[in-house]
């Protein structure tokens, strides 16, 4: 089985984020960035899938710019044994993402696909459940754990009340949630080594013609605003007024 997992470069989780003094964007210049949190997660899996013989090839796939071979080489270091770059300079919405994935998953074929529930920058988590919908496989979001069973999956998710569990055929879309587990470390050896794996790039448009309609475009950045300075309250009336003087209650 060949697993495809979807990657995003993403401003990095210790980065204090910045908007530009024009409020054109976000500041990236000499910012550290690195494969979304939650998509290394699912990388992760895959390669541990790999590891117990359940998958033959790991794929890894990201969309944007050349910016964005740096995590996949990150990612081919971890273990990943091919990569694709889907080349293009949009700012992508996740419905876009979603078609340029089905189109690619027409020419790869993968058994599985894994990706992040959410990424940390636009906290959209929309793009596996609209993958999966255009794809009309099954799909499980927030796995918490994963088990194959022959042609069928396993997935077990956090849920308020407690723990669901589902058992999907596979082609399947999984979406990976913090507990599944934790991302390994990655050696000097192996980012050498990486460097001679196979990074195949394709142009969006060649992945199906582009709908401008899709495309996301941001008028304005604005810095949340700063947190003002509490207030001291003799009693709990005085709280209860004070929180209906600022209509809060």
């Amino acid at each position: 089985m060949k697993v495809m997992v979807l990657v995003k470069r993403v401003i990095d989780y210790n980065v204090r984020v910045r908007v530009k003094s024009d409020a054109s964007g976000v500041e990236t210049d000499g910012v550290k960035m690195s494969i979304n949190p939650f998509d290394e997660i699912a990388l992760e899996e895959a390669l541990r899938l790999r590891e117990a013989g359940h998958a033959e090839q790991v794929l890894v796939v990201s969309m944007g710019s050349d910016a964005c071979q740096q995590q996949l080489r990150t990612a081919l270091a971890m273990g990943a044994d091919r990569a694709i770059q889907i080349a293009t300079d949009a700012a992508l919405q996740p419905l876009r993402a979603a078609q340029l994935i089905k189109a690619l998953i027409e020419r790869e074929q993968p058994g599985m696909v894994l990706l992040g529930k959410q990424a940390i920058d636009d906290d959209n988590n929309q793009t596996g459940q609209m993958l999966a919908a255009l794809w009309q496989r099954p799909q499980a979001t927030n796995a918490a754990q994963l088990e194959v069973q022959g042609d069928s999956v396993r997935v077990t998710r956090e849920v308020d009340d407690g723990l669901q569990v589902l058992e999907l055929d596979l082609p399947a879309v999984i979406s990976t949630d913090l507990r599944l587990n934790t991302p390994r470390f990655v050696k000097l050896p192996d980012i050498m080594k990486a460097k001679k794996k196979p990074l195949d790039v394709v142009q969006a448009s060649e992945l199906g013609d582009a709908d401008d309609s899709l495309d996301l475009h941001i008028d304005d950045w604005q810095a949340p605003p700063k947190r003002g300075g509490g207030i001291m309250v003799e009693d709990v009336d005085a709280l209860v007024s004070e929180l209906k003087s600022r209509g809060l209650v």
